[in-house]
């Protein structure tokens, strides 16, 4: 299945896309397309045998002692396997630390809770955080709920052990990249509507919130990038089969379908101007305000999805990641 190519017309009411940031531009030809080549849902077990994200064994995460690293079954959701959480603790700390739960990208269809997880020790080192990063079930395989409802599990084992790992159950802190961030959107909205852990933020980066697919960027954005609209209609027609786009879609899948967005912690977002996700972080940004929420919203100009991983020494991302480290700083000392 891929996506329904836009209209003329749809075409015609928007302008070129926006220029990539130089630098941006130039890493974007060295690193190559790496996501975009997902056209449908066939192409899904060649992108994970060939071009899969690269494992961090045990050594890599423990940074010369700076963390001690352990990776714990835990129950799943009722009636479900367990699930894998990699808990990472600096070494020698004491009791009662913030906690990151990380939540890993890769479009609902790749990863494990290894994936991305190096920024967030580098946030870890720099705050003194437990990073806790969850395993999920992979779409298509495991359409939803599976992916949502095992994020949730474990984030509510996080907190009902934070006494045993040495977290502050106050200071928990959902986060996430691409689906990554929507699912911390969506266990954010999960943890209101069920009464479950108080969290203390929720970050999302570049998150995938909305399966309809029809923004004004991800029409620009067409064949353009790292995650392009056919990639994006792939993600979520896995992840929701025939729903996908459809009336009856959960606000626990494609956040933004939500009616409701107020009562929920305070959310960092951050996106791209060069990007799929663009016009749909904006509006979600753009509601959690109008529901008398706390946002904080940066549009980096010139990024294309997860530039500030595929390209770390570009000036714009640098100044991307200071700008994610300064708000968990922020939002810790009010805490």
């Amino acid at each position: 299945m891929n996506a329904t190519p836009p209209s003329d017309a749809q075409a015609d009411r928007y302008g070129p896309p926006p220029p990539f940031d130089p630098e941006l531009a130039a890493a974007l030809g060295v690193v190559g397309e790496q996501i975009s080549v997902l056209q449908s849902l066939d192409d899904i077990p060649a992108l994970r045998g060939s071009r899969g994200l690269p494992q961090l064994s045990d050594e890599d995460l423990r940074q010369d002692g700076a963390f001690e690293i352990e990776e714990r079954a835990v129950p799943g959701p009722p009636g479900e396997p367990d699930i894998s959480l990699l808990i990472a603790r600096p070494a020698g700390a004491g009791p009662a630390l913030p906690a990151l739960y990380h939540i890993h990208g890769g479009g609902m269809i790749l990863g494990d809770n290894r994936t991305g997880v190096l920024p967030f020790l580098d946030w870890a080192r720099e705050l003194n955080l437990v990073i806790v990063s969850v395993e999920y079930r992979l779409a298509p395989e495991h359409p939803h709920p599976a992916p949502v409802e095992d994020a949730y599990a474990g984030l509510v084992w996080t907190a009902e052990h934070a006494g045993e790992l040495g977290i502050d159950p106050g200071r928990i802190i959902v986060a996430g990249g691409s689906a990554g961030g929507g699912l911390a959107a969506a266990v954010a909205l999960l943890a209101r509507d069920r009464g479950g852990p108080s969290l203390a933020g929720q970050m999302l980066m570049c998150p995938m919130l909305d399966d309809r697919n029809d923004t004004p960027s991800s029409l620009q954005m067409a064949g353009r990038g790292v995650w392009d609209r056919a990639a994006n209609h792939t993600g979520w027609t896995a992840l929701l089969g025939d729903r996908r786009g459809g009336p009856d879609v959960s606000p626990y899948a494609a956040p933004a379908r939500a009616e409701d967005l107020s009562g929920l912690p305070p959310a960092f977002i951050d996106v791209g101007s060069a990007e799929t996700f663009r016009d749909e972080d904006v509006t979600y940004a753009s509601r959690l305000w109008q529901a008398g929420g706390r946002a904080e919203l940066h549009v980096w100009p010139g990024g294309f999805h997860g530039f500030d991983g595929l390209a770390p020494q570009a000036a714009i991302s640098q100044d991307a990641r200071n700008a994610q480290l300064t708000w968990l700083r922020r939002l810790l000392a009010a805490n």
